[in-house]
């Protein structure tokens, strides 16, 4: 295969050309239509391109891209590709090398230039996992040293950065309470209003963050970030939003990165604030090999909550997560978490903990994903309404696919089931839901 791709992370193009020429190149098929063999469809492709007819080269990559033969489409959307990031055009780049890939995950030099694009748009974290799956999928002895050095070098250019998603999202229980109608209390039973028992509901569900990175030193930067989910329904009573606003500092040297950040969180609920808390939070990155990378988080915060005092009090997070990825098409992820929840009321205050387990699969119409967890929680003492103190397990589980076939503006339809099932002592947490979500994801 022939590149003549150039790194804008600091890695010579030279050497980046070098390290995928060694991949054995992909053969073209004789003929691309009754009229013009491949080679030459290709030869007037390249000739538009070296015009600056890119559309037409385009068209002309669009067709090939259609061809009976294999090898043949995938060559056209590799020359597209590379075609489209000379141009800048990142974005639509990314789709073509996405869509070979889907169709030959073995294409090393694909992936390698999907995570040049990646970067390129300050997804830092995808671009490095494409890299994991590139060395699962098998490099060559020789190239493997500068593949390296491409991987020391990855980091994004991009100043400002950020990501939106837009979900229709029904849901059997957007309250998360329980089904039961009464109550056992130390009193008398309760009996609980319909508000306050399970509610079905459709709603949108919207999450976004912006980012700034603005350079320091070359290992360190200042990065500010904003972001925002928000769960919406017809009747405002159940909307929940939260907003946070943080600033921090990311060092990073050639394969480690650790960022420390500061700020505060808010989250409203029916449209009324419903707490406030200021974090403190610090992250690092470690690759263990070319193949799985660590990841380990800590927070510590102080949560106020405007509609209960008692509630007040820290809160305590930290976090342990391994990647790994399988082979060119697969990954597994594998967490474990653990959360103190202090509070003026001894009965509010918990420990938590728990593990999930998730993977993904490409295939040729988009990525499979799916993950399951477990979390146990246990309050200090009982509240003082109820008999028992809280002891609860929550079961998770998740399973969703982005088709990547059906592009429209760079985005593709996405579905995911969410199952949740929370087992507990005290009545007014035990709950059940099922949940659907309909929306778009970033085609790549």
């Amino acid at each position: 295969m022939k590149t003549r791709a150039s790194l804008a992370t600091g890695f010579t193009a030279a050497g980046l050309a070098f390290a995928i020429l060694l991949i054995p190149p992909m053969a073209f098929s004789q003929e691309a239509s009754a009229e013009l063999t491949a080679p030459q469809v290709f030869d007037l492709a390249d000739a538009r391109r070296a015009s600056g007819a890119i559309d037409d080269a385009i068209a002309l990559y669009d067709a090939l891209s259609n061809d009976p033969e294999s090898d043949v489409r995938a060559e056209a959307r590799y020359r597209k590709g590379l075609m489209l990031a000379d141009a800048g055009r990142y974005d639509e780049a990314a789709i073509a090398f996405r869509a070979l890939l889907d169709e030959k995950p073995g294409a090393v030099a694909a992936r390698l230039e999907l995570a040049r694009m990646l970067a390129a748009l300050g997804r830092e974290t995808d671009a490095r996992r494409e890299l994991r799956q590139a060395q699962a999928a098998g490099i060559p002895v020789e190239a493997a040293p500068l593949v390296e050095q491409f991987a020391a070098a990855l980091r994004s250019p991009q100043r400002v950065g950020g990501s939106f998603e837009l979900n229709l999202a029904p849901d059997t229980n957007i309250n998360r309470a329980t089904q039961a109608r009464t109550l056992d209390t130390i009193v008398a039973p309760l009996t609980l209003s319909d508000d306050a028992r399970a509610q079905s509901g459709l709603g949108v569900r919207t999450a976004g963050q912006v980012y700034g990175r603005i350079g320091i030193s070359d290992r360190l930067s200042f990065v500010p970030r904003l972001s925002a989910v928000a769960n919406l329904y017809g009747d405002e009573r159940f909307s929940d939003v939260s907003a946070s606003a943080l600033v921090g500092l990311e060092w990073r040297n050639a394969s480690d990165r650790i960022s420390a950040s500061f700020g505060q969180t808010y989250r409203w609920f029916a449209g009324d604030p419903y707490g406030q808390t200021d974090v403190l939070s610090v992250d690092w990155v470690h690759p263990l090999t070319n193949r799985s990378q660590l990841v380990v988080s800590a927070s510590a915060g102080d949560a106020t909550y405007e509609q209960n005092p008692l509630q007040d009090g820290g809160l305590y997070d930290a976090s342990v997560s391994y990647e790994r990825a399988l082979s060119s098409r697969s990954g597994v992820t594998l967490t474990g978490s653990a959360t103190r929840q202090a509070a003026a009321d001894r009965g509010y205050a918990t420990w938590s903990g728990g593990g999930a387990a998730g993977a993904w699969l490409e295939m040729r119409w988009g990525t499979v994903f799916t993950s399951i967890g477990a979390r146990r929680t246990e309050a200090d003492e009982r509240l003082f309404l109820f008999p028992d103190r809280r002891k609860e397990w929550l079961m998770t589980a998740r399973a969703g696919m982005t088709f990547r076939r059906i592009v429209f503006a760079g985005l593709s339809p996405t579905v995911r089931l969410n199952v949740e099932d929370n087992g507990s002592s005290v009545g007014i947490y035990d709950y059940r839901r099922l949940a659907m979500e309909f929306g778009v994801a970033r085609a790549f």
